[in-house]
């Protein structure tokens, strides 16, 4: 093993080898040891074996000038397996783009504090962090943004002087205290693209750039920006990592009927069950404000602007929400 074998094979006559082993000269097939038994000199061989038989024949694996790993893939271990077997050692590659990571409002405290009338624990930015690092980000934590507007400008100017883009949740909308769009009048440019987009949930989402940096403003509703930040923010995500970011899908079968508002896009969380290929899909009552909607679903589905009416029993594809872990 290790080396070439410098025996030659007369028609008739067989040698040992080992796995994976190189083929002596002339040899054409292998046979298992289980499959031959050994009298003396000579190897009974049970049954027909055809020339090429278990035989790994050069460049059957990978042929010279083909694309094995095309521009935009994501290294992972299979591709690390393929480089070390060609001998790439050092391969050009995406920097890991760093995300600021914000929540917002006055009213939310640290998940280790007991809340007081008024007050809510911060999940969101745990949310968002595990699901950018689902996309091939890294996300970073900065202090929740008070609705004060001098220290909500100053947070933000200064995560993206830092960052490859920033994301916000909360205070994207346009009451009185939702800072975010006026702060990225006052500081970015261009600033806002886009500002409300005809979905539910998440219509107040904000879409704005600084120097060539994204901004991302989600819903503070915690559906809401799980939802937005998965259903239509990973190409801008997919953008900075150089790779896709795809949402694993199955096909299911819709246990219930649904309706939705012409003219508008509706990302619907269901539950799977039902064993099998199709399983069937319940469609979960949408209440952008529930923590638990996502956690109780296996993804979403996602109605089209011309989609009002899906009958029960509908084909439908389920998308599954990005396995981030906890940062």
């Amino acid at each position: 093993m290790g080396d070439a074998s410098h025996q030659a094979i007369a028609e008739g006559s067989a040698a040992a080898i080992p796995t994976g082993g190189v083929l002596p000269k002339d040899a054409d097939a292998v046979v298992p040891i289980e499959e031959v038994r050994v009298d003396g000199n000579s190897v009974i061989v049970r049954g027909r074996i055809a020339p090429g038989e278990n035989v790994a024949e050069r460049g059957a694996d990978m042929r010279r000038g083909e694309t094995i790993l095309p521009a935009s893939r994501r290294i992972r271990a299979a591709e690390i397996g393929v480089l070390a077997t060609l001998g790439v050692s050092a391969v050009p590659v995406y920097r890991r783009p760093v995300i600021a990571v914000f929540s917002s409002g006055d009213e939310l405290i640290d998940p280790s504090e007991r809340p007081r009338l008024g007050q809510i624990r911060d999940s969101n930015r745990y949310v968002v962090a595990a699901s950018l690092q689902a996309m091939g980000a890294r996300p970073r934590h900065y202090p929740t943004l008070p609705d004060e507007a001098r220290e909500f400008e100053a947070a933000l100017d200064a995560a993206l002087r830092e960052c490859d883009a920033v994301v916000v949740t909360g205070g994207s909308s346009v009451g009185e205290r939702d800072r975010l769009p006026r702060a990225v009048t006052a500081i970015a440019d261009p600033g806002i693209v886009v500002h409300g987009i005809r979905v539910k949930p998440g219509k107040p989402t904000l879409f704005a750039a600084h120097a060539g940096k994204p901004i991302i403003g989600l819903p503070g509703n915690p559906t809401s920006a799980l939802m937005m930040l998965e259903a239509v923010c990973t190409p801008i995500v997919a953008a900075l990592t150089g790779g896709r970011v795809d949402s694993p899908t199955i096909d299911a079968r819709l246990a219930e009927p649904l309706r939705s508002r012409a003219g508008w896009t509706w990302y619907v969380p269901v539950r799977l069950q039902g064993e099998g290929s199709m399983p069937d899909a319940h469609p979960l009552a949408l209440r952008s404000f529930s923590v638990s909607l996502t956690a109780r679903s296996d993804g979403y589905v996602i109605m089209h602007e011309n989609d009002e009416e899906w009958f029960s029993g509908k084909s439908v594809t389920v998308h599954r929400y990005l396995e981030g872990c906890a940062t």
